[in-house]
């Protein structure tokens, strides 16, 4: 497959990782929007949000479950951290594989109203 997080979570690519289960990886992005940039992801290859079925229900709890457990892990548990999961081309997804954004570590500015 020449999805770069499925091979990344196969163990094929190197990654900063600091989170792995049998369904989750987390690592750190290498082009970081804060101070702490994480990437969590399912192992099992899911293009998008869009692609999801009912059998993938639990998948992005499973996912905000990680993210907290890695904030409080990172110390940014307390002053606050970003969710975001972007969601096609317009939605500035980049990769093809669904992945939830942790971002933490500064004063992130207000995304809407």
């Amino acid at each position: 497959m020449d999805c770069i997080f499925c091979q990344i979570a196969a163990g094929e690519i190197s990654s900063d990782i600091v989170y792995q289960d049998d369904k989750m990886v987390a690592f750190r992005d290498i082009y970081p929007q804060a101070p702490t940039h994480l990437l969590i992801i399912p192992r099992k290859h899911i293009p998008s949000l869009t692609e999801l079925v009912e059998e993938d229900a639990l998948l992005v709890g499973n996912m905000v479950n990680v993210a907290n457990l890695l904030a409080k892990r990172e110390g940014t548990a307390e002053s606050g951290y970003r969710l975001a999961i972007n969601c096609g081309e317009q939605g500035g997804q980049l990769v093809p594989h669904l992945h939830l954004h942790l971002l933490a570590g500064r004063q992130l500015s207000p995304t809407l109203g």
